[in-house]
């Protein structure tokens, strides 16, 4: 069962990515080369947060096991605390790295200009992307994989739909835009769980979690 709903949510995760791919490669060889220096440092430098989510994960499944709720709030308070300012540090290194080093991948002046207009939505978006994926981890560690799971497939249709869109009327711009609103749904479906008291984090609100 457990495997059938990660299986599930890594296809979704996948199809959106792919679809964004896909978009910009019918702009044109230019808009997709550009995208895709953007996107590979976007999930490089968004990835180093998995180490923390794992971390997590681990701390958490712990914890639960033993019924150590003030544990669990604890790690998690700091896992997210640290996947945050980790968002903030990856986003001033991603701006700047990018704005100066765009070089470093191509030559082509009218691929570094599109470049130039993805910067802010990859460089800003690392904050909300680390959080994404720090709370994967600590939703994982909870053993919460049917939320996960289900929240990441709606996640992907609103996405999609999005990518669609904004890919349609505003080309490579659009393509950023619905990316960005993909990984905020993601941070906001993450964080909604544990802020509602539900689910394995029915303990917040003083219920126990066994009766999930």
């Amino acid at each position: 069962m457990k495997g059938g709903l990660l299986l599930a949510r890594t296809i979704a995760v996948t199809f959106c990515q792919t679809l964004a791919a896909a978009m910009a490669a019918r702009l044109g060889t230019t808009p997709m080369a550009a995208f895709q220096i953007c996107l590979q440092v976007w999930l490089t430098t968004s990835l180093l947060a998995d180490g923390l989510a794992v971390a997590g994960q681990a701390i958490l499944a712990c914890s639960f096991a033993e019924k150590d709720y003030n544990k669990v709030s604890s790690a998690a308070s700091r896992v997210l605390q640290m996947g945050f300012v980790l968002g903030l540090g990856l986003s001033v290194f991603v701006g700047l790295g990018l704005y100066f080093g765009a070089g470093i991948f191509t030559k082509d002046p009218a691929v570094i200009h599109l470049i130039a207009i993805g910067i802010p939505f990859v460089a800003a978006t690392q904050p909300i992307n680390s959080l994404a994926f720090v709370l994967d981890g600590v939703n994982f560690g909870a053993s919460d994989f049917a939320y996960t799971a289900y929240s990441m497939v709606g996640v992907a249709a609103i996405s999609i739909a999005a990518i669609i869109y904004m890919a349609k009327f505003n080309g490579f711009l659009g393509i950023w835009i619905a990316l960005t609103i993909y990984m905020g749904l993601r941070a906001i479906t993450g964080i909604a769980r544990i802020a509602t008291g539900t689910g394995p984090w029915r303990y917040l609100r003083g219920r126990s979690p066994s009766s999930y």
